[in-house]
């Protein structure tokens, strides 16, 4: 077992704090160093978390600091060379969504990973929480029933402001729009409540802001299990929520949060004749909510004691894999694609640049 952990983190944006506190938070961590390509922003930043010492490179900060673990909170196109970096480094990578803007860059990672003998864990924390565990046990275990019919929603919302930072809003330095950016968090905690999927079929919008990219996506998806989801991501939705619904043959379960959840944004309601059973279906009564800071707790206790990645961190292809399939089929006038075709995909495996729908003159 390690009995400590020595952590940099690399990009000390508004994501990095949330890693920062859940560093502070583990007793068995530490934050030895950051860095970042402002030099301000990295000393504001070590200021602010106990002074740890500040380098102006990563590949810098590498060689001098020989960390256990790296934290990358940095833009989605540095992902993939950071990572490289951080495992020929010998460290071990906890990465920011999305892991990567393509699938052939997330593959390289995940080789890279095996190579050095090192964990790449993704930060999806929708994934955490005890409610999360709960539902996804009741589903896994048939106690619901089987799960029919889903609804995924991302509805948020970004001003004209939010597209002007110069690397959003373009396919080569952000990969994606609010599908990729936004909506694979929602995504992401429908597949690990409903494992595999089976098809996509996808279409890309831009309905109102100056984007090279999506502004809004719909799909179709469905799964392994036999439920049948459909998604809509947007960041023109003034009313922001973060939602999904899985209706099964005995109960119906909701979340309904935006940017983080906890007990009280979840409900089961039971179908009718299944009201007697629905105490067992009951949340724990010790409450965790969804944060960075359990996920990392998780990534590190596996760290230190040389177990697999827990499932709150593990997996780090599937979500990314269903965002290249809307893409792909988006691409493709909203065809059906399936596992198989994207694995064998000619253009979607290393991008996902894709065509979209502009609506902005109708009905001007």
């Amino acid at each position: 077992m390690t009995s400590s952990l020595r952590c940099v983190i690399v990009g000390t944006g508004a994501v990095a704090h949330f890693h920062a506190r859940a560093v502070q938070a583990y007793p068995h961590a530490e934050l030895v160093a950051v860095s970042d390509m402002s030099r301000s922003a990295a000393d504001a930043f070590a200021a602010q978390w106990g002074a740890p010492t500040v380098y102006d490179t990563l590949d810098d900060m590498l060689q001098a600091e020989r960390p256990d673990v790296v934290l990358i909170c940095t833009p989605p196109g540095a992902h993939a060379p950071q990572t490289l970096a951080a495992f020929a480094a010998g460290a071990h990578v906890v990465v920011e969504k999305p892991p990567a803007p393509s699938l052939a860059e997330l593959d390289e990672m995940r080789r890279a990973a095996d190579v050095a003998g090192r964990q790449l864990a993704v930060v999806f924390q929708q994934r955490t929480g005890t409610a999360a565990a709960h539902v996804r046990g009741l589903l896994g275990s048939g106690a619901l029933g089987r799960p029919l019919i889903a609804v995924c929603q991302t509805l948020w919302f970004r001003d004209p402001a939010y597209f002007a930072v110069p690397w959003r809003g373009s396919w080569e330095t952000e990969g994606g729009g609010t599908t990729l950016g936004h909506g694979i968090h929602q995504i992401d905690l429908l597949a690990f409540l409903l494992g595999d999927w089976t098809s996509v079929q996808g279409r890309l919008w831009r309905l109102d802001r100056e984007t090279q990219t999506e502004d809004a996506s719909t799909a179709t998806v469905t799964f392994a299990g036999g439920a049948v989801a459909q998604l809509v991501t947007s960041a023109v939705s003034p009313r922001e929520v973060s939602s999904i619904r899985i209706d099964t043959q005995k109960a119906t379960v909701t979340v309904d949060h935006v940017y983080g959840h906890g007990h009280e944004n979840w409900r089961i309601t039971p179908a009718p004749g299944f009201e007697e059973g629905a105490a067992a279906w009951a949340l724990p009564d010790a409450e965790e909510r969804s944060d960075h800071a359990p996920l990392l707790r998780d990534v590190f206790d596996a760290l230190r004691t040389g177990s697999p990645l827990p499932p709150t961190a593990d997996a780090p292809a599937r979500s990314l894999e269903l965002v290249a399939a809307i893409y792909a089929s988006a691409a493709a006038d909203g065809a059906v694609i399936t596992p198989a075709d994207l694995a064998a995909h000619p253009t979607h495996r290393t991008g996902f640049a894709s065509p979209v729908a502009d609506m902005r003159g109708v009905g001007a």
